[in-house]
């Protein structure tokens, strides 16, 4: 069994995906499932807080006090942490809105390792959300990018689909295999 505060023995795994493809109600859900806690997306608090998106200084902030909360709330997780975003998100769009990722992001994204890669495909209506999102096509447009990076990087992964609880035995089956 599990130690609440053995780090090493907890499985990290991150929820990537584009704006509005479903990661949040996914990190939930699995949390749920698994009766663990999640992490949720810094991103998204910080939008509502300050009342805008964040400016491109300010990405390496994010993605570092979304790592701040894994840390911390793997201390609570019991065999599985999901992770709603990583760095390596922070870094996607900071490359795809300001052309680059800050030396400091790329490094906290090249150093931060998960355990297991799910990718929530945008395949339900999207939906606008305040600041935070854009519009179906910039979705769309993140979504390949995010699949080319993964590719290019050999970095494995598990495309999820379909309604939450579809994507939820998709992710069960696939979590089976790890334990065995």
């Amino acid at each position: 069994m599990t130690s609440q505060t053995d780090k090493n023995s907890i499985n990290r795994v991150a929820i990537l995906g584009a704006e509005s493809s479903g990661k949040s109600a996914l990190a939930e859900a699995l949390a749920a499932h698994y009766k663990t806690v999640w992490v949720p997306e810094y991103l998204r608090e910080f939008v509502e807080t300050q009342q805008r998106v964040p400016k491109e200084a300010e990405q390496i902030l994010i993605a570092r006090t979304q790592v701040e909360r894994e840390n911390k709330l793997a201390q609570q997780a019991h065999q599985w942490l999901f992770c709603d975003t990583s760095p390596l998100m922070t870094a996607l769009y900071s490359r795809h809105y300001f052309g680059e990722a800050d030396a400091d992001l790329a490094a906290l994204e090249a150093q931060h390792q998960y355990d297991f890669t799910i990718v929530t495909a945008p395949d339900f209506p999207w939906t606008a959300d305040g600041l935070q999102r854009e519009s179906a096509a910039v979705r769309q447009r993140v979504h390949e990018e995010l699949l080319d990076l993964l590719d290019e990087r050999e970095m494995p992964f598990l495309l999820v689909g379909g309604s939450l609880k579809e994507r939820v035995e998709q992710v069960s089956f696939a979590l089976s295999f790890l334990m065995s």
